[in-house]
């Protein structure tokens, strides 16, 4: 037999194609040619393969050797075909059974020593391989890890091992998930001294899953708030878990159980935050799905960088175009940002020397529009010495957090899904007003200047309020404290 098949998975953002791997064995000069759209790492197999089979004590054919990576206009990245090539180059050369590829696929980097290394992308590949009906036969690490779903798995230390288990003399074990490392502890909100309004805003910004903006000056506690947000949220359910685990794979980062937490450095670049690359890989908001996007010092972040989180707020997902692909990759996150009220932190104090042009420019790095994509607007006090000695430790984060899955629960029943995530007709049904609370959120949106996106995002702040409460309908209470959270995207007031 001169002629094999074996089948590989690709990597396209989160998102595993199916490879089918050619080989032929023709007769000629030796020479090892490997087509289809290969990167340089995919090229450099040649000799990771050669060696691999030789050093497996298995013969490498001196023939002309073709390989085939189909389908040919999809880009080929990374180590993770190596196995299948060596497999399909063993099996042309009637050295292992062809017949016996057909209900496997194989996924793996090969050591010169023919041992196997771990590859990014493992869960993707499994939840493909799933749907496919063969059984994926990876590295140990890998499969360990692709093991937290339902699929048949393999898990193989050596090409060897896996020959074996193509002739039916040594049988690969089946994949065991790895043991999750236990969770850390979240900072426990109780730490907070004080600050009652920004401890209320942070529980319903959980709540109702609202993006918040804390500003006031430095030493505040505006990132140790930030902080404690991942402490109050509901755990990731099983499926949630799935996705976020299926992100972390693609991007080679151990997997993690709670929701995640992400803090870029204000000099994160706008790919840096999104994702890209020429083989696409998903950025800090995807990384950041089902979690927290965390913003310190948010005017300081690059213009470009802010408006490029306008439409993952709007739309969950991302897509990354490129001249080979087009990824999507999801970006559900709650953002939080924090910021001075001025370049110095201390405006209204004497100490602070900024002009007001200097704090026009500051606070004007942050649009219109990306301001009315966050609910919540929250300023954040400082505190004398004495204040915060005299001021009991709040509520600890397992008292809120049981709150906040109260509300949720209430929301999941009502609609089937959280406040923050109400669009259109959605929001006339459940955010339903009466004559009193519309005709003060009318008067006070026209006062104020607030437009059609923030008045939706009162609405939905309102919403969580009255879930909060236990209220089936919004009253003018829960209208005046959503309002309260606007402040920073207010008309200003003209002058004489």
């Amino acid at each position: 037999m001169s002629l094999s098949i074996t089948y590989a998975r690709a990597q396209l953002g989160i998102q595993a194609p199916l490879v089918t791997v050619e080989t032929h064995l023709a007769n000629g000069l030796p020479a090892f040619n490997i087509v289809g759209l290969p990167e340089a790492a995919v090229r450099e197999s040649r000799d990771r393969v050669r060696s691999a089979i030789v050093n497996s004590h298995f013969e490498f054919p001196q023939r002309r050797i073709t390989v085939n990576l189909a389908p040919a206009d999809l880009p080929k990245a990374g180590g993770r075909y190596d196995l299948a090539i060596a497999l399909g180059i063993l099996a042309a050369s009637g050295q292992v059974p062809g017949e016996a590829l057909e209900r496997y696929e194989f996924i793996g980097e090969l050591a010169l020593s023919g041992s196997l290394r771990p590859i990014p992308g493992a869960l993707p590949a499994a939840m493909a391989c799933r749907d496919s009906g063969r059984t994926l036969v990876t590295d140990s690490d890998s499969a360990g890890e692709a093991a937290l779903i339902a699929t048949p798995i393999k898990a193989a230390s050596t090409l060897l091992q896996v020959c074996a288990q193509l002739h039916g003399r040594e049988p690969l074990p089946d994949a065991v998930h790895n043991a999750d490392q236990e969770a850390p502890l979240c900072a426990d909100l109780a730490d907070v001294r004080g600050q009652f309004k920004a401890r209320r805003a942070l529980e319903v910004a959980a709540a109702g899953n609202h993006n918040l903006l804390f500003y006031g000056p430095p030493g505040t506690g505006k990132t140790m708030l930030a902080s404690r947000l991942p402490g109050i949220l509901p755990a990731l359910s099983e499926g949630e878990m799935i996705e976020v685990a299926a992100l972390y794979s693609s991007a080679g980062l151990d997997r993690i159980r709670q929701r995640p937490f992400r803090a870029p450095h204000h000099s994160a670049s706008p790919t840096a935050l999104v994702g890209g690359g020429s083989n696409p890989r998903p950025g800090e908001i995807s990384l950041a799905h089902r979690g927290v996007l965390f913003l310190d010092e948010m005017p300081e972040f690059p213009r470009s960088a802010l408006e490029i989180l306008r439409e993952p707020l709007e739309n969950g997902e991302v897509c990354i175009s490129r001249a080979r692909a087009q990824v999507t990759f999801p970006a559900d996150f709650q953002l939080v940002a924090a910021m001075n009220p001025c370049p110095c932190g201390y405006l209204g104090e004497p100490r602070c020397r900024c002009t007001p042009d200097q704090i026009d420019r500051y606070r004007n790095k942050l649009s219109g529009p990306l301001l009315d994509r966050i609910d919540m607007q929250v300023e954040v006090a400082s505190m004398s010495a004495g204040q915060l000695q005299d001021a009991p430790r709040g509520e600890s984060s397992e008292t809120v957090r049981e709150r906040v899955r109260t509300a949720r629960e209430i929301q999941l029943d009502r609609q089937g899904k959280i406040n923050g995530e109400l669009k259109g007709a959605e929001l006339d049904e459940f955010c339903r007003l009466g004559t009193a609370e519309s005709a003060l959120l009318r008067a006070s949106v026209e006062k104020l200047g607030l437009s059609a996106r923030s008045y939706h995002r009162v609405l939905k702040v309102a919403r969580t309020l009255a879930d909060l409460a236990g209220q089936d309908t919004i009253g003018t209470s829960q209208i005046a404290e959503a309002l309260a959270y606007r402040n920073l995207d207010r008309k200003p007031v003209a002058t004489v």
